[in-house]
């Protein structure tokens, strides 16, 4: 097995590519006045601020950080699906579900 330590063009895209499907997919579970609302929005300020950062690093060829800010964003939404404030359809290709 060959070992990549380099953040190619294509492995970039394809984390910012599965991150935006994730983005795209999430719906927020928690009803409109709870607290739990608040924590959805919350998390999914985060990933999309992630995200966007990703892309700006990406687009000024600083793909390490890139790289980060991706993981970073697909991260909180991970946990916002684990507990359940999105709603993810039960897709766990895209998430990592607790069941």
């Amino acid at each position: 097995m060959e070992i990549c330590n380099r953040i190619t063009d294509e492995k970039i895209e394809r984390y910012l590519d599965v991150t935006r499907c994730a983005l795209d997919k999430i719906r927020i579970a928690a009803p409109e006045r709870s607290y739990s609302r608040k924590l959805a929005d919350s998390f999914l300020e985060m990933a999309q601020s992630y995200y966007s950062d990703a892309l700006h690093f990406k687009e000024a060829g600083d793909y390490v950080t890139s790289f980060a800010a991706v993981n970073y964003a697909h991260g909180w939404i991970d946990c916002g699906a684990r507990i359940g404030l999105f709603d993810v359809g039960g897709d766990d290709r895209l998430f990592t579900l607790f069941e």
